[in-house]
């Protein structure tokens, strides 16, 4: 029989007031009580764990699961097992990998019932905005949808078409009126002379130009100011865009951006020949440009930080030929990106205060699943990872959860080893293997 009541006891306890000596009070799946340890109840059981830290569980608001209809890329399973050993205990999946794409509110019932029993951490979902369903998504959002993404440029499916600046009139005010957010893959395609070796990293990277994204943002910010509709940049790789976003929200707009870990740790300049596990869209750029989103972080322009986990088949990738303008887009790392991100941002002179605010708290707001995840407080629910953020490892193949090995990060020493993970009061990893059943839920919105 499960324990109900307990208490998990730490040096360093991640709570509104920073680290301290802390025991946090688990009562079924939510969090009781976070007190000093003398003021504990007696006779509860006590996890004790010495001095590893103790956070709220991670949350990613950026996936790509893409169950059902494509399960050879990546599935529920797999995707949730990754992200618990990872310490993330919140997902939100994207619309568009899927068959169907998530586009309608049947189609979005379809993709809810398939994730259920494979869930190994809790996972909401973005619908689709594409040309001529905006009748779906008043329907979408009655059954808790967290919000819509659609994209400026071509998605790279076929079955999830771009939205133009004629549809967006239409799609806006309908969003507007329940202050659901909505999100944009942010390139507007101009003709390019994109001629030269397609294995050549720089050849891929001179086709999307850190123009397309500024324009697309550009769009963004004035439909956003005519509509008061809340817009999200997602995956944000240009740094030139950081001023008009500045901008934009110092005009009062509402505005939010992500970036991710691939943005953050890697630099074209260095990025091999053929290498395409490195490829993304918008991509990787300069070693320069990858400070300025530190400095955006920083400054508070970025709100936080998401994986973009977007997998695939090995064939996808083309690794016979190292073709970067043939293969697919897309980086896998959802079980790494908290060490990712805190490597880097350690050497930077950043703290877990920030990595809290970047990967905990920001998402979990803008996903509007705040009150419930990303704090250890008194009612939030009792998702809590147990790390070492000072221990190291090594990204190996056989340590990989997600479906395929595929990852850039392949042999890269990082900072920070999860020992445990819990899911709303239930342990789900154990330094290395899963506890238990799949026990994630469905997320949804809470003012649905």
């Amino acid at each position: 029989m499960a324990i109900t009541e307990w208490y998990l006891r730490s040096t360093r306890v991640f709570g509104p007031s920073g680290l301290r000596d802390m025991a946090v009070g688990v009562r079924g799946e939510t969090i009781s009580e976070v007190v000093v340890p003398t003021e504990m109840q007696a006779g509860l059981p006590v996890v004790d764990v010495g001095d590893l830290v103790v956070m709220p569980g991670f949350v990613d608001s950026h996936v790509h699961i893409n169950e059902p209809g494509r399960t050879e890329w990546e599935g529920f399973r797999t995707a949730t097992r990754a992200a618990a050993a990872g310490g993330i205990t919140s997902l939100v999946d994207m619309p568009l990998n899927s068959i169907p794409v998530t586009t309608s509110q049947a189609a979005m019932q379809v993709k809810m019932a398939t994730a259920e029993g494979q869930l190994w951490v809790d996972c909401g979902f973005w619908g689709g905005v594409v040309p001529g369903n905006s009748d779906q998504l008043f329907p979408m959002i009655t059954d808790g949808i967290l919000g819509f993404k659609g994209f400026l440029c071509h998605s790279g499916i076929d079955d999830f078409p771009n939205v133009t600046e004629q549809d967006l009139h239409a799609i806006m005010p309908i969003l507007a009126q329940k202050a659901v957010p909505l999100l944009f893959h942010a390139e507007l395609e101009t003709p390019l002379d994109s001629t030269g070796d397609p294995s050549e990293y720089a050849t891929f990277l001179t086709s999307r130009p850190a123009s397309w994204e500024v324009a697309a943002i550009d769009l963004v910010i004035r439909l956003c100011r005519e509509y008061r509709c809340p817009v999200h940049i997602v995956h944000l790789s240009a740094a030139d865009a950081l001023p008009k976003i500045a901008a934009a929200k110092a005009e009062g707009l509402p505005i939010t951006v992500e970036t991710c870990p691939h943005y953050l740790t890697l630099e074209a300049e260095a990025i091999p020949r053929g290498a395409t596990a490195c490829k993304c869209a918008p991509p990787i750029r300069s070693a320069e440009n990858r400070e300025r989103l530190w400095a955006g972080l920083k400054d508070g322009i970025i709100d936080f930080i998401v994986s973009d986990h977007s997998p695939c088949t090995p064939e996808l990738k083309k690794p016979e030929t190292g073709d970067f303008m043939a293969a697919w887009g897309g980086i896998a790392s959802v079980q790494f990106s908290v060490s990712l991100v805190w490597t880097e941002a350690k050497r930077r002179g950043f703290g877990l205060a920030d990595l809290h605010r970047w990967m905990c708290q920001g998402p979990s707001r803008f996903a509007g699943l705040s009150p419930a995840k990303g704090m250890i407080a008194t009612g939030f629910d009792a998702d809590l990872v147990v790390w070492d953020p000072d221990d190291t490892h090594t990204v190996a193949v056989e340590r990989i959860e997600h479906r395929h090995p595929i990852t850039p990060y392949l042999d890269r020493d990082l900072s920070g080893v999860v020992d445990k993970t819990y899911v709303r009061g239930q342990k789900v990893y154990d330094r290395g293997t899963f506890a238990g059943l799949p026990i994630g839920k469905l997320l949804r919105r809470l003012d649905a």
